[in-house]
């Protein structure tokens, strides 16, 4: 196999191990969402909010507490995400060519054109994390005034309404924050498709552990809700 063909190779593996990977996380979360973290914080979100909102009068500070809390973790990785992208744009229109001395730290395609394109995945991630980190902030911003309303207080179907913006403003975050986790390996290609390949198994064998339940955290999580009603559709589900 020639050297230039390992990019090509290697990228392209290391993808796909990382996309079947969130495939597969993406269909667990629909079919059996309690076997990951995501689930069990969706529904422990929804746990939070339907106790919180039975008076909201009382309880309204803690809420905006919580809220603002997010909206500053979300407003910070926006925030690092486009100083990030357009940081990485000056640096590829002010360098026109790979010097020599970067240029023996690559082993694989070392061409101009696929400079460009490793420079330009990476602000493409950066970007996706950016704009879903402003739609995670959107959706906390609405859900702080759904959740504090009077009015809803004793109404089931305002406070779903609530517990869904509320989980997919958390969902949005979980995007955001996977493209980060991508922004490694792509970060490393530049140095070669040999080391980004090896990031991009050795992230998704760590977000197995990090996604997934035991039975000990399932069983602990069943117990804190077995006293609440939950006949409507389980919030992991609803995105």
């Amino acid at each position: 196999m020639e050297v230039k063909q390992l990019d090509f190779v290697l990228v392209s593996l290391g993808l796909f191990v990382f996309a079947v990977y969130n495939v597969w996380l993406v269909i667990t979360i629909k079919r059996n969402p309690r076997n990951t973290v995501i689930g069990l914080n969706a529904e422990s979100r929804t746990q939070w909010l339907f106790c919180l909102m039975e008076d909201p009068v009382k309880n309204g500070v803690l809420m905006v507490q919580t809220f603002r809390n997010n909206m500053m973790a979300s407003t910070l990785l926006a925030t690092t995400a486009i100083t990030l992208s357009s940081v990485i744009g000056v640096f590829v229109s002010s360098t026109s060519t790979v010097t020599n001395a970067s240029s023996r730290l690559v082993f694989g395609n070392k061409s101009q054109i696929m400079s460009a394109v490793k420079y330009f995945a990476l602000i493409i991630c950066f970007l996706v994390a950016f704009l879903c980190n402003v739609q995670s902030l959107r959706y906390y911003a609405h859900v702080s005034f759904l959740a504090t309303l009077p009015t809803s207080q004793g109404k089931r179907e305002a406070m779903e309404y609530a517990a869904r913006s509320l989980n997919r403003g958390s969902f949005f975050w979980t995007l955001g924050l996977r493209a980060f986790y991508l922004s490694f390996p792509l970060f490393l290609w530049i140095f070669g498709p040999i080391p980004m390949f090896g990031c991009c198994c050795l992230i998704t064998f760590v977000l197995y552990f990090l996604d997934t339940t035991n039975d000990f955290t399932r069983q602990l999580h069943c117990e804190s809700m077995k006293d609440i009603d939950y006949s409507f559709k389980n919030p992991a589900t609803t995105i």
